[in-house]
């Protein structure tokens, strides 16, 4: 189904106020599965949910997100993370991802944004086999933070390891007709 022609969504990502990470393939904090409900309140992550599933929808093979988006930043972070959120409200976390953006073409040639101009942006978030019951939603979640489970982008372009400089950088994202921001699930077949 084709985006409509909506309006694209913004946040504000502060490097002094990062989004906790909960859950997921961390050994620093509790790991695994989590509620990531209290999360997804905070004004800096982007929430976008399924109706219910009428039967199970069976979703095994890599997961990848097509993010339309800008920022104000020469250089930030975009992070993805699908969510099946069951009736009683439970926000399971399944698989997460992060782009630095200075290494959207090339890990070994970094280019820096032009603020305000929007890019095609590729967030892998690795692979799933997860079944989603009846009932349950198909969510994901968008923000430019997951700490510390991956280190904060200062948004200012200086080496990320000896630079101590930060500043908030305004996000946005589309999701229209022309900026068809998406996340592709392998589905199986039943």
């Amino acid at each position: 189904m084709a985006p409509a022609d909506e309006p694209a969504d913004r946040f504000v990502y502060d490097p002094d106020d990062p989004v906790p990470t909960c859950g997921g393939n961390t050994l620093i904090i509790p790991m695994g599965v989590q509620d990531q409900s209290q999360v997804e309140t905070r004004q800096d992550v982007l929430v976008y949910t399924s109706a219910p599933m009428p039967a199970p929808l069976e979703v095994t093979g890599p997961l990848i997100v097509k993010l339309f988006a800008s920022s104000s930043a020469v250089d930030t972070d975009f992070t993805a993370k699908l969510v099946d959120v069951r009736p009683d409200g439970f926000a399971q976390n399944l698989a997460d991802g992060i782009l630095r953006t200075r290494y959207r073409a090339s890990r070994m040639r970094p280019g820096f944004l032009t603020p305000d101009q929007v890019y095609e942006l590729t967030i892998d978030l690795w692979a799933t086999s997860h079944v989603f019951l009846p009932g349950h939603r198909v969510r994901l979640e968008i923000s430019s933070s997951n700490f510390p489970r991956f280190d904060r982008n200062l948004n200012t372009g200086e080496d990320q390891a000896t630079s101590s400089r930060r500043q908030p950088a305004v996000q946005t994202i589309f999701h229209d007709s022309r900026y068809p921001s998406h996340i592709s699930l392998p589905m199986i077949p039943r």
